[in-house]
Formats: structure tokens, sequence, C-alpha cells
């Protein structure tokens, strides 16, 4: 490997990250013709061009997303080859870049990262929310905090909480609109919509003993927001879709009401992801311990 060939993955994949020019050379340090000519040259070595550069954005070619792709995964064995190489230090350190959702992660993963910092402070921990799927290869993290399985056969997972789906309303809507009792009257009933990653939009899966049933449903509010959602349902506004993490103290103060309970719906179970490797790096290692035994409590 050339000597400026890491330098170049590494550049490549933040400017792949960030998404434009100038929030690139805001994180390197330098000015945006500078970011501009060190792409220009990446390029003009390979023989090939990476990104369509537009004003504000830039987006990947076909050839750019096979290099965003590769350099990723070069990127990550390079770290795990040093940290192997280390592996006899006492106190395992280095970058460790998780994944996880907005609500859960302000909630519970960052007391849980806040505790894990004071127990291994040479570990430096970037903990990065999001709602959309993500990509733990193309988007270097290490792991992955996320509701539902992932369709991905080169990662691990772990379940690490048991967590249901329920249909609810609240009180004041179900005295005034009644309560539906099978799949079918739905269709008369407000329901509150969630659009969410690529789930279908509007459709719910509803199962009782062998039997499924697919809902189409409509109401007058959606959002991609869990905790809008949520808040509209408190508000008398329909019926809602929600996880059992989301709405339990809710149901058990009974500000909503469980509808349609002979019904089951797909879980949401918490799991961790990482790639599936021969040996994980110490920090790795020890984030995983640390956050089994947190849900273990």
């Amino acid at each position: 490997m050339k000597s400026d060939t890491a330098p170049d993955l590494a550049f490549f994949v933040l400017l792949a990250k960030l998404g434009n020019m100038t929030a690139t050379a805001r994180e390197l340090g330098v000015t945006p013709p500078a970011v501009t000519k060190r792409l220009s040259l990446l390029e003009q070595r390979l023989g090939v061009r990476l990104v369509h550069r537009t004003t504000r954005r830039i987006s990947l070619t076909n050839e750019g997303e096979l290099y965003l792709a590769q350099a990723a995964q070069i990127l990550n064995q390079i770290r795990d080859m040093e940290e192997s190489v280390a592996s006899g230090r006492a106190a395992p350190k280095g970058l460790l870049r998780v994944n996880g959702t907005p609500g859960f992660g302000r909630t519970r993963i960052a007391p849980i990262v806040s505790r894990f910092a004071h127990a291994y402070p040479e570990v430096e921990v970037e903990l990065h929310l999001t709602d959309r799927p993500i990509s733990l290869v193309e988007e270097a993290y290490d792991l992955a905090i996320r509701f539902g399985e992932l369709p991905d056969t080169r990662l691990t997972a772990r379940k690490l909480m048991r967590n249901r789906r329920f249909l609810c309303a609240s009180p004041a809507y179900l005295k005034q609109a009644g309560e539906p009792q099978t799949p079918e009257e739905l269709h008369r009933h407000r329901c509150i919509l969630h659009r969410q990653n690529d789930d279908v939009y509007g459709t719910w899966r509803l199962q009782k003993g062998r039997s499924v049933e697919l809902v189409k449903v409509r109401g007058a509010v959606s959002s991609n927001d869990g905790d809008i959602v949520l808040n509209w349902a408190l508000d008398g506004h329909g019926i809602v879709q929600r996880s059992e993490w989301d709405v339990a103290k809710y149901l058990d103060s009974g500000r909503l009401r469980e509808v349609m309970p002979g019904y089951t719906l797909p879980p949401a179970d918490l799991y961790l992801y990482y790639l599936s490797r021969s040996n994980l790096p110490a920090r790795m290692r020890v984030f995983i311990d640390f956050l089994v035994a947190e849900f273990s409590t």
C-alpha cells in the first residue's frame, strides 16, 4: 500500500459521510478548495470519477460507492490489526463508533455510555443517533443498538431486551369512537401513523393463533418521529402502534389503554449488531460485555 493510500481512504470515507466539501474542510481544518483539490488528485490517481458534484451536496458514482465500501472495510481491518498487535495492554483504548436510535439513545444508551466512559477512560466513544437505517461497513460504525432484526448476514446480533408492540389509544378516544374488536373494524377508526424506515406505510400486521392479517389503516395525522405520534395518541387523536418500552408507563397509569389485546404484532426487540469477526478489538469486547450486563440487571 502506498504511503498516501490510507490517508486517502480515511479522507474519502469522511467526505462521503459528511456529504459536502465545506463540512469536510471544517472537519479537517482546511479550506474547501483544498478538499476539492485533494479529491481531484485522488480521482486522477485512480482514473475514475468518484463523486458527482453540486453546489451544496455530493453524490457518489458507482465507482465511488465501490471505493467507499472497500475503503471503510480496509480502515476497519487496519484498526483491528493495530488493536490485535497491542492487545497485551492492560486497558482497552481507541475509538469506538456506536449508532443508536434517537429516543432510546438519549434516555437509555447515553447514560450507559457515560458509565462506560468512567470505567474505561482510554476508550473514546462516539455515539451517533439516527432514525434511518445505517450500514456498519459503509459508515464505519463498530456497533449499532437498534430495535428489530437487520437483514444482513455479515452481522452478529445479540438480543439485549425483549420489546413487544401494542395497539393502544387514550380512554377519551375509545369512549368517543368505540373499541375495535377485529382487524376489519380498524378501517372505521382514526389511526396515527408512524412513517418509519422501510416499513410498509400504513399497513399493520396482526396475528391471532396461526392467522395473520395485514390491515391498511388511515388517519388524519402521521409523523416520522415516534415521540410525536405517541403524544398524539395521548391527546386522543386515535389508535397508535407503539412498543412496550414507549408505552408501558402510560398503560400502567391508565393514560393509554391496550386495544385488541387478543392480537399480537411483530416485536421490536432491542439488538446489538456488529460485524462478524474472529478477533474482536478489546474496546469492542469490553463495551459489549458492559452493555449486556447493563440490560441484564
